[in-house]
This record gives C-alpha cells, structure tokens and sequence, in this order.
C-alpha cells in the first residue's frame, strides 16, 4: 500500500515537473506574438526605445498605427488581404484535391511507375526552396504563372510532398472491401473515389489543410519572387513595402498589420488544431 502511495506520488510529481516545464515552453513561444501585439499601439519612437514595455501616456498610439499601416502608399491593404485569401484559398483546395487523387493511385496501384511517383514526392520535402527559386522565377514568367489564380500550380508542386505522404498512409488503412463493392455496383474510378474514398479521407483533408493554409498565409518569398508586384501584393509583402523617405520603417504601423495579419491564421489553427493531431494519427499505418 505504502509502494503504491509512493508511485503515484512520484507520477504526480512528474506531471508537475513536464507540465511547469511545458508552460514555460508555451510562454516562450507566444511571447514574440504579444510583444507584436503590445506594440502594435505604440508610437513609432517608442517601439524602438522602449520595445519590451507596455503602452501607457505619451507612447500609447490607439487605433492609429492601424489606420496608417492600411492607408500607406498607393497600393490599398484591402486589396493585398484578397489578394492572400484568394491564393491560400484556391492553393490549399488544388493541394488537397490533386495530392488525394495521386495518393490514391500510389496506394491502391502497386506497381514501379507508383512507388517512383510516392519516393519523387517524399524526396521534395527535402529540397531546399532557395535551390530552386531563380530557375521557378524564369519558368513562372515564361508559362505566365505569376497572378493570384495561377500560382496555385506552383504551390501545388511545393505542397505535394507532405500531402502526398500523409494521404497515402491514411489510404492504406482504408478497407479495399469498400472500393470493391462500390465497383460490383458499376461505379468507375472516378465515381468510387468522390463518392466512397473522398469522404473517408477527411480527417487527413483537415489536416492537410490546415497546414497548407497556414504555410500559404504566412508565405512571403514564393510571392515576392513570382508575383508582378506592381499589380498583385499579398499581406507580407505589402507589409515589407511600409516605407517612408529614405528606406526609413514605421514600426507602429508594421506591428499592426503583422498583428492583423496573424490574427486569422491563429484563430483558424485554435479553432482546428484538433483535426491536426487526428489526422496525422490516422495516417500513421505501417504500409
């Protein structure tokens, strides 16, 4: 009895001991969000004086920073905002339509053309972008790809790997039986996978999803690169484009619309993040 006291005790004091850690983890990784926050209603000056303090008298710039962040230069910021959400939107839909699809075939079609297909989209997780981006830059102009509804191909192609990999685990685990009955009752290929196959993958769907938006969202240099800029501007560029005479930076008004960009992504990963872990758990089959 005295034994069993004792390790529950010792567990216990384990659990304290990950969870304090833990936090002071969390902590540290939230902290550079707040301080974005924090100083996102300071004046200019003081966000480089004073970075780490809390807004209060003089320092404090209210709703200003925002209002100049979404007002400066030529190019509106409403525009820059669907601009991202039109590319994050049609990027992730074209990711997870296309990479589905093609882990479907790899994983029901055993055969050398599909493993080559699955080890080509595993080995792109580990080819650094800045090894290609010039030669993409060339390729996007010449076959027209730099607008906000055909850059989705490009990402597509960057996207493919992890997608590809984390669909075909999921697919493995899906009983063939079902596919099966599906064809005795005269459903093609097409018909069997929206109507049998697409449904079942939605827990992956979420999950790649998720994650192609956020990475999408947050993108900078893959725009920059691509996009005509004199024409198209999605959220990080048009938040590196805030500056006055002589390259100097307004500050304030940068914090607030980092501020205001981070806020969606956020809320959508703390609304999904669930999905995530569901997702990657059921696609974790042996294969």
């Amino acid at each position: 009895m005295i034994d069993q006291k004792k390790k529950l005790s010792a567990e216990a004091a384990r659990k304290l001991v990950l969870t304090i850690i833990f936090s002071i983890i969390s902590v540290i990784y939230v902290y550079p969000v707040i301080l974005v926050a924090i100083n996102s209603f300071k004046v200019n000056t003081f966000v480089k004086t004073d970075t780490f303090a809390f807004p209060h008298g003089e320092s404090f710039a209210g709703f200003a920073n925002f209002v100049k962040g979404m007002t400066f230069g030529n190019y509106p910021f409403y525009k820059s905002v669907l601009y991202s959400f039109v590319i994050t939107v049609l990027s992730s839909a074209l990711i997870i339509l296309c990479t589905s699809m093609a882990a479907w075939y790899i994983a029901r079609v055993n055969s050398f053309f599909s493993k080559i297909i699955y080890f080509l989209c595993v080995f792109s997780m580990v080819v650094p972008f800045q090894m290609v981006m010039f030669t993409l830059s060339k390729t996007a102009d010449t076959l027209k790809l730099n607008t906000p509804w055909t850059i989705p191909v490009i990402y597509l192609g960057f996207g493919a790997g992890l997608a590809v990999f984390m669909f075909v685990g999921f697919v493995k685990s899906v009983p063939l039986a079902m596919e099966e009955a599906a064809a005795i009752d005269g459903c093609g290929p097409v018909k069997t996978f929206f109507s049998i196959v697409f449904p079942v993958l939605k827990p992956t769907m979420i999950s790649v999803g998720i994650l192609e938006i956020m990475w999408v969202w947050n993108d900078y240099l893959l725009p920059y690169l691509v996009l005509d800029r004199t024409k198209y501007m999605t959220i990080p560029i048009h938040i590196q484009y805030l500056k006055g005479s002589y390259g100097t930076v307004d500050l304030g008004a940068t914090m607030a619309l980092i501020f205001l960009s981070i806020i969606p992504v956020i809320a959508f990963y703390l609304l999904c993040q669930k999905h995530i872990i569901k997702g990657v758990a059921a696609g974790a089959v042996k294969g």
